[in-house]
């Protein structure tokens, strides 16, 4: 998939999945590992695993299988790494305290 539609993909599982506060920040001016992150949040552990693993899966079955998902095993903040797309699913307290909208200058 290209770019925007991957991300537009990415967004359409994790909305599916109800994630909440979606952000999007165009990186690609920062950073060389990749141009979009895209940033969630799930109501528990177990959401969080579902809307990471969902993604990652569905992202297979069209043809961009993820090149890593890292933080399953404690589902607090589980990375999801699409290429020119990655997705980050966090626990509301976890993202509370590593703010990544503020470390890669986003704002709302």
């Amino acid at each position: 998939m290209l770019d925007q539609e991957l991300k537009a993909f990415v967004i359409t599982q994790i909305e599916d999945m109800k994630a909440k506060e979606i952000t999007i920040i165009d990186v690609s001016g920062t950073s060389d590992v990749t141009d979009t992150m895209i940033i969630c949040t799930g109501n528990s552990k177990r959401h969080v695993r579902s809307i990471a693993e969902q993604t990652a899966l569905a992202a297979k079955r069209a043809g961009d299988a993820p090149i890593g998902v890292e933080g399953l095993e404690g589902s607090e903040w589980v990375l999801v790494d699409l290429g020119n797309v990655v997705l980050h699913v966090m626990q509301d307290e976890t993202r509370q305290f590593y703010d990544l909208e503020t470390l890669w200058g986003h704002t709302a």
